[in-house]
């Protein structure tokens, strides 16, 4: 049983890069996975592209032969693969049971109201695919109220029209520290609860002569004139209770893990039969497996970024020390490299801790020969050598 991800968003919401990064690395967990291009108007992906629609049309052909505009286009084109579908279905069967991303078109009207879209992934369905639709929206929409309003109210309109299972991600999270600061800490704008407490900003936004802001409310408080439609809409958001939002940093491993891990439970791939996903995915998946709330998040990209940003550079160069001692003792010269063996620090006091290990390996060597030529002579004449080796501790 073959399992997907439906990808999903707004024009620049990251899908393409978000499909590049997340085929990479399901390949480093050693899953196998392929990428399938569903947008007409893609013709340069970084990613390699398992089956591209544009084989079947493409969007420059259908703007000159039917005098269509760009949207236009891409809604014709995304009818035509509907009618096409063993296309379709004839590509995905040499991808055999594949973990498959599809990349689809940004008109926001596909997944909205437009059905062909969904009719596409009904049909996989039957064909026994297990989809998943992720959703992605760039975070800068958490630094303007109205841009976050409407977010919620694309992300509700799109669980309602996919009716799949749906996670809605907030990506480029980890660009959020160049942005304003926001009036409320990250998990406010994830859990989606209590937006009465948004309100006040909204109206400042809305009554603002000098642009919008989401750092102050109105003072004295004033409400707009949208007032009772703002309330009116907040109130509809949470009475449904359905959105809600992960997040991520396409270029940071752990934020990666944790939103395959949502992935994986929504689409039941981690429920397989026990044993069969034991790779090194399956392991990391284990109940005890380390965990990151988004109160984490919160902390290594907004709160103490620097600090993380530091901490990290310095793992991995500590990495990078041990790699090359790994490496030089493959060469047969001890394990040290230029002076380094992977243990060392920096500085004076790393050089002096080297030198310090370089020396006790040198000793235990010659103790080693040492006890060895013993050995031999005790072997030749059946007597005790009257050596005794004492480890340096």
């Amino acid at each position: 049983m073959p399992f997907a991800q439906l990808v999903i968003g707004a024009p620049g919401a990251g899908k393409s890069t978000y499909c590049d990064g997340m085929q990479q690395f399901m390949s480093a967990i050693e899953r196998k996975c392929s990428v399938v291009n569903l947008d007409p108007a893609n013709d340069h992906v970084s990613y390699p592209v398992a089956l591209d629609v544009r084989n079947l049309v493409t969007l420059e052909e259908i703007m000159e032969a039917e005098e269509l505009g760009p949207n236009g286009g891409v809604l014709y084109a995304l009818e035509e693969l509907e009618h096409n579908f063993e296309w379709l279905e004839e590509g995905l069967k040499e991808l055999g049971d594949d973990y498959v991303l599809f990349d689809c078109p940004g008109q926001v009207e596909l997944f909205t109201h437009h059905s062909s879209l969904r009719n596409i992934f009904f049909r996989l369905q039957k064909l026994g695919y297990r989809l998943v639709v992720v959703s992605l929206t760039d975070s800068y929409v958490l630094t303007q109220p109205s841009l976050y309003i409407s977010a919620l109210l694309l992300a509700l309109r799109s669980m309602l029209q996919m009716d799949l299972p749906h996670l809605n991600v907030l990506t480029k999270i980890d660009n959020l520290h160049t942005y304003p600061a926001l009036p409320f800490n990250l998990d406010f704008y994830t859990e989606v609860q209590e937006l009465d407490y948004l309100l006040p900003y909204l109206s400042a936004e809305q009554t603002s002569r000098f642009g919008p802001t989401s750092t102050s409310p109105a003072a004295p408080p004033q409400d707009s004139k949208f007032a009772s439609l703002n309330k009116a809409i907040v109130e509809l958001i949470e009475e449904f209770a359905l959105v809600g939002f992960e997040t991520l940093a396409v270029e940071d491993k752990k934020s990666m893990t944790m939103l395959l891990r949502a992935i994986d439970r929504a689409s039941g791939y981690v429920f397989g039969k026990e044993g069969a996903n034991e790779t090194v995915w399956g392991i990391s998946m284990r109940n005890d497996a380390v965990t990151m709330d988004i109160r984490d998040v919160q902390e290594r990209w907004i709160d103490r970024r620097e600090d993380f940003d530091e901490m990290e550079r310095r793992e991995w160069e500590e990495q990078g020390r041990r790699e090359r001692g790994i490496d030089a003792e493959s060469g047969g010269d001890g394990g040290v490299e230029d002076g380094r063996d992977g243990r060392g620090g920096d500085g004076e006091e790393g050089a002096e801790g080297m030198r310090e290990t370089v020396e006790e390996d040198d000793d235990m060597e010659a103790m080693q020969r040492e006890f060895e030529a013993a050995k031999a002579k005790e072997k030749a004449s059946g007597g005790g050598s009257g050596i005794k080796i004492v480890r340096k501790r």
